[in-house]
């Protein structure tokens, strides 16, 4: 069959636990909901207050931003198969969730760099920091991401991807890159080398950025004198850490790996934790382990309980 004749795909999802499709329903819908919560409140947080008109929070904005995207693409359809007799996908969502993934994933792995590249400026140059990252400096790095992550995701994947075969069954939660190399009607030797050739230059260049920028943190540390110093200095980057040790962690997994080791209940699990736990997860560890959003949230509610006592 040729690739335009394709209409659907069935989309197995959690069906091998059918028994527990209402409870993950209840679950991935309150997390969905806490995604599109905790990133959009990021985002308005981060416009809003003078406070938190920085490079780092504007950087902030463009991750939360991203996240909406990535779980937007996903999350919905996964929950429509959950409580559905019929367990199918169309054939433009499937290519247009295999799309956005790779390049909200792509550009996830890039900001991350340019937040720990932004980090470092802060802790290694405070005094030029301002103007080093000044914001048209920021708005340059923000665009030449977002190009980047385009180019070296969507690109490839457009010029590669050849024609599916059946059977038109995909057992996963939602269709990336990795689950469509099984469908794929000729050798996949050369897809294959793309993915991983694709994965250096999104997760490995970035991460390689990532470590250098955090070994000249910790150098530039070590080197203050006061314990109330070096852990200021420690505080403004534990967030960025913990982020980036969850993120290229399951991405690398995900993504770095020959198709002959690839097992679907595993594949299930990774992909609901960086497509659906984590968008969740990045404004809870950067609210909770970061005091200026704090500061800025207090601000917010002090201002409207203040109003509506008056």
């Amino acid at each position: 069959m040729n690739e335009t004749e394709v209409l659907e795909f069935i989309l197995m999802g959690f069906s091998a636990h059918s028994s527990l499709e209402p409870l993950l329903f209840v679950i991935f819908t309150f997390i969905y909901m806490a995604t599109l919560f905790g990133n959009f409140g990021i985002i308005v947080l981060a416009t809003a207050d003078p406070h938190l008109q920085t490079p780092m929070y504007f950087f902030l904005r463009h991750l939360a931003f991203l996240n909406l995207c990535y779980t937007t693409a996903v999350v919905p359809k996964m929950l429509s198969n959950l409580i559905s007799v019929k367990k199918t996908i169309s054939y433009l969502l499937c290519m247009a969730q295999s799309y956005i993934s790779a390049f909200m994933g792509a550009a996830e792995c890039i900001i991350l760099a340019v937040m720990a590249l932004d980090r470092y400026v802060a802790v290694c140059h405070p005094l030029r920091y301002t103007v080093i990252m000044n914001h048209h400096v920021c708005v340059r790095i923000a665009a030449a991401s977002w190009t980047l992550s385009f180019l070296v995701s969507v690109v490839p994947l457009k010029l590669s991807l050849p024609p599916l075969c059946g059977p038109y069954v995909i057992n996963h939660i939602f269709c990336e890159v990795p689950v469509l190399l099984h469908m794929i009607c000729t050798d996949t030797s050369l897809n294959e080398l793309l993915m991983l050739l694709s994965g250096i230059s999104t997760l490995m260049l970035p991460f390689i950025l990532i470590l250098v920028s955090y070994g000249h943190i910790i150098g530039a540390v070590i080197r203050i004198r006061t314990a109330g110093g070096r852990r200021k200095a420690f505080s403004t980057c534990s967030s960025h850490l913990t982020v980036v040790t969850i993120y290229y962690g399951t991405g690398m997994f995900m993504y770095m790996r020959p198709k002959s080791s690839y097992s679907p209940e595993t594949d299930k699990f990774i992909s609901v934790f960086y497509a659906v736990i984590n968008p969740m997860l990045n404004p809870i560890i950067y609210s909770f382990r970061n005091n200026e959003v704090k500061e800025s949230l207090m601000r917010a509610f002090g201002r409207n309980t203040l109003g509506k006592a008056l």
